[in-house]
């Protein structure tokens, strides 16, 4: 059964939970889920058509992701800021998904969001690779399988939107290289003739999260606040982590440590007004 909350509207409140700097998006199309942004954006694809109106500060590009990645600072448009949030929705065959992440983990930050589309075809026919139906995901669900295998640091969350459900990565580290260093081993193991083998836990979108639930998760804030040049991904990591898996704890822990600096802050100001009342 697909998830009853639509990913564009997922997306958006993603959006306004996450409060990114800088957006990036590869497979823009008709503008549907880049025209979310508020962010200072950049937008990705070979043949776009923007048919929405556009908001944000967004610079586009009419190239494939791999020409744009390849230039010697994608990130110009940022002026050398990470992506804090992307979005990856371009073609949908499992190599160039994957070739996307690597590229987008690059000019990513430890705090950084990426979310992939259609993770979960609703049949097998959806997930050819040589497409024949309306709705079609290709075979991008692999890199479920592939980025628990080979990248067991990263943090992925899958989540029952519709119609085809997304996948949201975080505890990005752009310095890994296992991924590049893997590729072509990858590549010969998964891109396979049709029809895929999909697994039955893709297909009954086993493990997928709750989008309101997961929204309402303080696991944002944290992301946010771990964008602080100071903050190290280790720290960022187990702030997550917390914010996560005990949800309850980390919120009052972090009520504690809001009313120990109000606390801090009253005193001082206590301490400097005694010294000028002398």
């Amino acid at each position: 059964m697909a998830g009853q909350m639509p990913y564009l509207e997922f997306l958006g409140r993603l959006h306004e939970a996450l409060r990114p700097a800088t957006y990036l998006e590869v497979g823009v199309r008709a503008g549907d889920s880049l025209a979310l942004s508020r962010s200072k954006s950049i937008g990705i694809d070979p043949d776009f058509a923007i048919k929405c109106p556009i908001t944000c500060d967004v610079a586009l590009f009419k190239t494939t992701s791999d020409e744009y990645f390849s230039r010697p600072d994608p990130l110009a448009p940022f002026h050398g800021a990470p992506a804090d949030l992307a979005f990856i929705d371009g073609m949908h065959l499992f190599e160039f998904a994957l070739r996307d992440f690597i590229n987008v983990e690059r000019c990513s930050s430890p705090s950084s969001v990426v979310v992939f589309d259609d993770i979960f075809p609703r049949k097998v026919d959806e997930a050819a690779r040589d497409r024949h139906t309306r709705v079609w995901t290709g075979d991008v669900y692999k890199i479920v399988e592939v980025l628990r295998q080979y990248r067991p640091d990263l943090t992925l969350l899958l989540v029952d939107t519709g119609p085809t459900g997304l996948l949201l990565v975080t505890g990005l580290d752009p310095d890994n290289t296992v991924l590049t260093d893997h590729y072509d081993e990858i590549v010969e193991k998964y891109v396979v003739d049709d029809p895929q083998d999909v697994p039955p836990a893709i297909l009954n979108r086993e493990g997928a999260l709750a989008p309101e639930k997961l929204l309402r998760s303080p696991v944002w804030g944290s992301l946010r606040r771990s964008r602080r040049p100071w903050v190290s991904r280790e720290r960022a990591r187990v702030e997550m982590t917390e914010a996560l898996e005990r949800p309850t704890i980390y919120r009052a822990r972090r009520r504690e440590l809001r009313r120990t600096a109000t606390r801090t802050v009253k005193q001082g100001l206590r301490q400097v007004k005694a010294l000028r009342s002398r």
